[in-house]
C-alpha cells in the first residue's frame, strides 16, 4: 500500500523507456520507485563531482560504466564497473567521476521524496 492508502500497481519499464531528467551539468537521472523502494540509473559525464553529503535513505550505489572516485567519511574509495557500495543512512560521502563515462545505479529506501516530480502526491 502506498502512503494514501492505495495499492501500487505492478512496473515493468526499459532504461529507454523512462524519462531522462537533467539535474545539473553533466548529469542525467532516470528513476522508477515504489512505495519504500527507489532505483535511479545516474549518467555522469567525464570529471563531475558530487559535492559531499548525507541523507536518512540508505543507498547501494552499483557502478554499472566507468571508474568513480567516492570520499566516504574522510576515506577514499575507488570503483568501477561491476562494484557496489553501501551507504549506511546518514553517512556522508561524494563522489568524483574520472576521465571517462560514469553510469550509477542508485537504490534508494525509502524513496526519495526529493527527487520526485512535483506533480507526484504520495
Amino acid at each position: 500500500m502506498s502512503s494514501d492508502g492505495s495499492t501500487l500497481a505492478f512496473q515493468h519499464a526499459t532504461w529507454a523507456s523512462l524519462p531522462v531528467e537533467r539535474v545539473g551539468d553533466g548529469v542525467e537521472r532516470q528513476m522508477l520507485w515504489g512505495d519504500r523502494l527507489m532505483v535511479c540509473r545516474v549518467r555522469f559525464a567525464p570529471h563531475v563531482s558530487t559535492a559531499p553529503h548525507s541523507h536518512p535513505h540508505e543507498q547501494m550505489t552499483l557502478v554499472e560504466k566507468g571508474r568513480v572516485r567516492f570520499t566516504v567519511a574522510g576515506q577514499t574509495i575507488h570503483a568501477s564497473a561491476g562494484d557496489v557500495i553501501h551507504f549506511p543512512s546518514n553517512l556522508e560521502h561524494a563522489a568524483a567521476m574520472l576521465d571517462e563515462e560514469v553510469v550509477l545505479l542508485d537504490i534508494f529506501s525509502p524513496v526519495r521524496e526529493d527527487f520526485l516530480p512535483k506533480r507526484v502526491v504520495r
